[in-house]
C-alpha cells in the first residue's frame, strides 16, 4: 500500500488518521505551496509541519518504509543560507533523512513553461516569466537538466525498490536515471 499527501488548501478535520496510515509500504509527500507572495507563518506549516507530522506517523515502527518528499532545486541542507524557504526545505529535508525509514528527497526544477496554478502570474517572479521560453530549448539541448512531473511521478516509484539505497536526495540526472 502507497500513500499520496497531496496539496493541503486547509484542514477542518482534527480526525486522527493513524491507524489508516499503519502499514504503508511508501509515502509519496507532495505537500507544498509557494513562498512567492507569502511569509514563514503562512509557508512553514504546510511545507514543513505537515510533512514531517505525516512521516513520523507513517514512519512509526515501519523502519521498511519508502518516504519521497518532493522539495526542491535550491533547498539549503544548511539551513544557513539567504532564503528563508530554502532553509525551510532544508531543514524538513534533514529531519526526514535522520528518521528510522528509507527517505528520499527529489530536487527537480521549477518547470517555468508549465507555471503553478495556485500562483498568481504578478508573483511569479520577473526573471521566471522573462526566461520561461528557455525551458523548452534547454529540454532539447541539454535534457539531462531538465525532468518532468511525469519522470518525476515514475521516479518517486521506483524509489520503493532501492530499499534504502543511496542517493538520498536526488537531482534532475538522478530523477530522470531512474525513472527510466
Amino acid at each position: 500500500m502507497a500513500l499520496v499527501l497531496g496539496s493541503i488548501q486547509s484542514s477542518t478535520s482534527n480526525t486522527p488518521i493513524a491507524d489508516e496510515l499503519t502499514g504503508a509500504d511508501a509515502c509519496f509527500s507532495c505537500l507544498g505551496v509557494s513562498a512567492a507572495g507569502r511569509d514563514a507563518a503562512d509557508y512553514e506549516p504546510i511545507t514543513s509541519t505537515y510533512t514531517l507530522a505525516a512521516a513520523h506517523v507513517v514512519a512509526a515502527g515501519n523502519p521498511d518504509l519508502t518516504f519521497v518528499y518532493v522539495s526542491g532545486e535550491g533547498t539549503d541542507s544548511t539551513e544557513q543560507g539567504r532564503s528563508a524557504w530554502a532553509r525551510v526545505k532544508g531543514r524538513t529535508e534533514n529531519a526526514l533523512l535522520a528518521m528510522d525509514m528509507h527517505p528520499y528527497s527529489f530536487r527537480p526544477p521549477m518547470d517555468p513553461a508549465h507555471p503553478r496554478r495556485d500562483v498568481e502570474h504578478a508573483l511569479v517572479p520577473r526573471d521566471v516569466r522573462l526566461t520561461s521560453w528557455l525551458y523548452p530549448v534547454i529540454r532539447r539541448v541539454a535534457p539531462r537538466y531538465v525532468t518532468s512531473t511525469e519522470q518525476v511521478g515514475r521516479a518517486m516509484l521506483a524509489t520503493t525498490r532501492l530499499h534504502g539505497a543511496d542517493p538520498h536526495v536526488l537531482r534532475t540526472t538522478q530523477i530522470n536515471r531512474l525513472a527510466a
